[in-house]
């Protein structure tokens, strides 16, 4: 079919959904009659067209988006052979600083509805090869530059190579976004199916209360009354749970995948977790069944048992799965022979606690499709502005007024003239209101569109205030401290043993922190997505310049107490009350850390504590990726938890009363506590890997888990040279960390990094890479490996001139907060790859109710 007698759609380019990551203007376009396009900035665009469009789009679907810059460098090669120059890039985009607004004029039609001249081209509209059936979605484009058009030589073959790219990414971009819209439309389809369970079960369970409390008045279940019901039963441990959802994606996956015709591409379908059922046809506006009757018999929901499934994510449902896990034959056996009536079923209580948390999940996952629904429309907006944008350097180039024919085939392509997504968003805006905001739009739109906190120059200003003071402060600390001829070996062995390590302590903590602020800025500033790997609330997130602040507000308290104490202690103050200074200052950081009230970033504290508290207790919560990122954060951190530990028992045992600084390195299981301490970093991670095998099946963890059991050995046999100082110790030392440190470096480099790949197109990187400097890969590697010997301090006690052993301990400990941060960049860099790879840009929240066709 000849594109030029397709029906002309009006390309509506609406304001990009708002991403975290945005820092420049959206545009609002619309086309006029005259056939111009009329764009209102928000303000004045002073930079180039592809920098605002790297700068807005969606970084895992980038591979998807319009290659807008390839498309450029055709358009030199098309510039070049036609000897034309360059127009200066001013004339092309920027606008004066008090212009409100900017015209960009296309040659469309004219007032009478006829071209001005012959037509340079003609985009002919064919079936894929595949032979899908459908108006449009089966479509592909193939452009004919024509004769009349005037290309000569090498000109014509640089117009033929630029349309056909074109053509390309036309066709790209169709089915990229009908795939998406399909899996949103399934998502969407299943999640009304989901609230629509939900409220009857919600009716079921008030209806339960209501007959609870007034025939059983007084009695013990009176606060919270469940309501038994047989649900057909299904395989509820961990490994049988993925395995099912597993093979539910893959179904769902092979269905949009026969409707597309680019079937190289990798992708993930979105609709994971929709249970066994697989496609789920629509369901009709009132329900014809009910999920339950009180009497404690099932009914069918519309031809399908149901399945409630609450991810094992507490302590008391992970007891329950093991135990699941641990006497499946037996429980098989028992239904088998049982007196379950033949059906299958078992009898199930859901309570209200289990209701609030399939509601939760459901909650989650709209708030999930909203937010892929967004992105979706960012994708269009952004790609029918590169159209224009690309074909309007062509007209500029080579004079030829194609922008119109090749415009009107845009704006009729699937992409932009399917309103399905628009109309699904307005769906799941509708039922979101309804169901879980009670009616206030308001309220709901702080869970769908969460307005990102504005940073201020006031935060810029104290970070520059307090990282003076900090300087002044710890250059007067290092005078003091010289004077009086601290950190030398002739140094007070009091000071030295119970007051420097807390600013050790404090010293590692806030570099570690500070580091981390630096990995944000260059996540940021690289466009690798962390706020969405770690599950980051937009509204609640750490900035990067809220870190800086954290960090040089924390030191100078810290090195202003601890200059205050040293003047004390060289004054020959000595009390038990200046001994206790020290203790009363970390003291008081404890106590803002666990601080309820709203102050101090409450929130970011309170997701601290809980990623602390998940990984003390990790086999029994699921480990998402910020628990085992914290995790490794802390393997980093054993010199640091080594001393919380020592001072934890000398302020606890009073030792400070009596400068006692020896008593808790004399007593038996204090020393024993020390051994624990040094590995349990490295056995929390290890936990870690083994639960995460435990949920996936994946044996990959098992030898992830070996790596963690090296490191335990590593650090065991270290403090066992510490107290015994014997050659049979000093071997087994080396060969240990040896063995340890190479399983780490293989680890680091092709695990977590994805780097050593030997068949990649970059020789022993990987074939994608986010910094445009390969050196920097190497020189990072290089310096991990350096920087993973640190272990050799404990064979050759090195030091530093005159300085106390414990101040090259710092350094050395310093050096492995250092790589660390290295690791984290690369580490993160690596998984939004392997996001982007598969096109993942919103969370799959698992859903609670399972469909199950009968026998």
């Amino acid at each position: 079919m000849d594109a030029t007698g397709a029906q002309s759609h009006a390309a509506h380019i609406s304001t990009p959904y708002p991403m975290a990551s945005f820092e420049t203007p959206a545009h609002r376009c619309h086309h006029h009659s005259c056939g111009e396009l009329h764009c209102c900035a928000l303000r004045p665009p002073m930079v180039k067209f592809s920098k605002q469009f790297e700068g807005q789009l969606v970084p895992e679907w980038k591979e998807a988006f319009v290659d807008y810059w390839l498309l450029k460098k055709d358009i030199k090669k098309l510039q070049a052979a036609a000897g034309v120059e360059a127009a200066p890039p001013q004339s092309q985009f920027q606008a004066p600083v008090a212009a409100s607004h900017w015209v960009m004029r296309l040659p469309f039609l004219n007032p009478h509805g006829q071209h001005k001249e012959h037509s340079a081209i003609q985009v002919h509209r064919k079936l894929a090869s595949s032979g899908n059936h459908g108006a449009v979605a089966g479509e592909v484009y193939e452009t004919e530059v024509l004769d009349a058009a005037g290309f000569a030589g090498a000109e014509a073959e640089a117009a033929r190579a630029f349309f056909q790219r074109l053509d390309e990414q036309l066709n790209k971009v169709n089915r990229f976004y009908e795939r998406k819209e399909g899996e949103f439309l399934e998502r969407g389809e299943c999640l009304r199916r989901q609230l629509q369970i939900l409220v009857e079960l919600k009716a079921a369970v008030t209806e339960a209360r209501r007959r609870g409390g007034s025939s059983a008045a007084g009695s013990a279940d009176l606060e919270d009354p469940s309501v038994s019901c047989s649900i057909l039963h299904g395989d509820q441990s961990l490994r049988g749970i993925t395995k099912q959802e597993h093979e539910s994606q893959e179904k769902l996956a092979d269905n949009a995948t026969a409707k597309n015709t680019d079937e190289g591409e990798d992708h993930l379908s979105i609709s994971e977790g929709l249970g066994d059922s697989g496609r789920i046809e629509k369901p009709t506006e009132e329900v014809a069944n009910k999920l339950m009757t009180f009497s404690g018999r099932a009914v069918t929901c519309q031809g399908r048992s149901v399945r409630i499934n609450i991810p094992v994510t507490t302590p008391s449902r992970t007891v329950f799965a093991i135990r699941e896990l641990l006497f499946d034959d037996m429980l098989s056996q028992s239904r088998k022979t049982g007196g379950n009536g033949g059906d299958g079923g078992e009898k199930l209580s859901i309570n209200k606690k289990k209701v609030h948390q399939a509601e939760k999940m459901i909650r989650g996952a709209l708030v999930e499709l909203y937010k892929g629904l967004g992105y979706l429309k960012t994708y269009r907006s952004l790609n029918m502005l590169a159209f224009v944008k690309i074909l309007k350097k062509f007209d500029k180039v080579t004079a030829k007024e194609v922008q119109t024919i090749y415009l009107k085939v845009v704006e009729s392509s699937y992409f932009n003239s399917s309103d399905k997504a628009i109309r699904l968003m307005d769906d799941v805006e509708e039922l979101f209101v309804r169901h879980f905001a009670s009616g206030d739009k308001r309220k709901a739109m702080k869970y769908l569109k969460p307005n990102q906190k504005e940073e201020s120059h006031a935060t810029t200003f104290f970070i520059g205030l307090f990282t003076g003071g900090f300087v002044a402060l710890f250059i007067g600390y290092c005078i003091m401290a010289h004077i009086s001829g601290m950190y030398t070996h002739q140094s007070n062995k009091v000071y030295m043993s119970t007051s420097y390590p807390v600013l050790s302590m404090f010293s590692l903590f806030f570099l570690h922190l500070f580091l981390y602020g630096c990995n944000i800025f260059m996540w940021r500033k690289t466009r690798i997505n962390y706020a969405f790997i770690f599950e980051f609330a937009p509204t609640k997130e750490l900035k990067y310049r809220d870190v800086f602040l954290i960090c040089t507000t924390s030191m100078t308290i810290v090195v202003g107490v601890m200059f205050a104490h040293l003047t004390l202690i060289v004054k020959g103050y000595s009390s038990s009350t200046v001994q206790a200074i020290p203790g009363c200052l970390l003291l008081v950081f404890l106590l803002v850390l666990v601080c309820p009230f709203k102050i101090l970033y409450r929130s970011s504290r309170y997701h601290f504590l809980i990623a602390i508290r998940n990984i003390i207790l990790t086999p029994f919560y699921k480990v998402v990726m910020v628990d085992f990122f914290m995790a490794d954060q802390l393997c980093s951190q054993v010199p640091l938890l080594r001393t919380l530990e020592y001072l934890a028992c000398y302020y606890i045992t009073s030792s400070y009363k009596t400068q006692d600084y020896g008593y808790c390195t004399r007593v038996k299981h204090f020393r024993d506590l020390a051994y624990a301490v040094s590995f349990l970093p490295y056995y929390w991670r290890a936990m870690q890997c083994a639960r995460r095998w435990f949920d996936e099946g994946d044996i990959n963890h098992i030898v992830n888990l070996g790596k963690y059991v090296s490191a335990m050995l590593a650090a065991g046999t270290k403090v066992a040279y510490e107290n015994d100082n014997s050659a049979g110790w000093l071997s087994l030392v080396v060969i240990v960390s040896s063995v340890a440190t190479i399983y780490q470096l293989y680890w680091d480099f092709v695990k977590d990094w994805g780097l050593l790949q030997f068949n990649s197109k970059n020789p022993w990187l990987r074939n994608d890479l986010i910094l445009k400097q390969k050196y920097i890969y190497f020189i990072s590697m290089g310096l991990n490996l350096l920087l993973r010997l640190a272990w050799l301090q404990t064979v050759i006690h090195p030091n530093i001139g005159s300085l106390d052993s414990r101040v090259t301990l710092f350094f050395l400990a310093a050096l492995e907060v250092i790589r660390r941060g290295l690791w984290n960049f690369y580490r993160l860099e690596n998984e939004h790859l392997n996001n982007a790879g598969k096109f993942r840009a919103v969370k799959v929240v698992p859903l609670p109710f399972h469909e199950v066709e009968e026998n």
